[in-house]
């Protein structure tokens, strides 16, 4: 008597396995990410300032603090170790005198520079096990996503 193969069941392309899986690869890409960046000896939240003023160039604190998701405490503690450290200077606004601006110093930006390359290598290899039109593809996917996803959401309710 002849056995069948049993039949491969459909893959789940549930709403709720993709978030499963996306929040697997991301705990585990969180994971490298972390130890890659407090390897070099600076926090995430400092990397993240550090980051952010080598690609964007200088800031005002507030919008620092914004983008890379920092209580004004937070971010005030951030830049305070950073200048401290002689890696950012802060300024006066030009057009703002209740605003200043952090800027790298040249130590900071070179030590910026260091510290995101051997991040950037770090996360080219954890993205290895994808071809480059892989990787390509998967980035227009997420963004897709995450657009769709942020239009279709519910609106917060009020708070009392």
């Amino acid at each position: 008597m002849k056995r069948t193969a049993p039949r491969k069941q459909p893959a789940d392309a549930s709403g709720t396995h993709l978030w499963l899986v996306m929040m697997k690869a991301h705990r585990t890409l969180e994971r490298l990410a972390t130890r890659s960046i407090e390897s070099s000896e600076v926090g995430l939240s400092d990397f993240a300032v550090m980051e952010m003023l080598l690609h964007k160039g200088p800031q005002p604190v507030n919008e620092i603090g914004r983008r890379v998701e920092l209580t004004s405490g937070a971010i005030t503690t951030a830049v305070d170790r950073l200048e401290s450290r002689g890696l950012v200077t802060r300024e006066a606004h030009p057009t703002d005198r209740r605003a200043r601006i952090v800027r790298l110093t040249a130590a900071g930006e070179e030590q910026a520079a260091r510290i995101f390359a051997g991040h950037k290598a770090v996360m080219d290899l954890a993205a290895s096990g994808l071809s480059k039109t892989e990787r390509a593809t998967l980035i227009e996917l997420l963004k897709k996503l995450g657009t769709s996803a942020g239009a279709r959401a519910a609106p917060r309710q009020p708070e009392d």
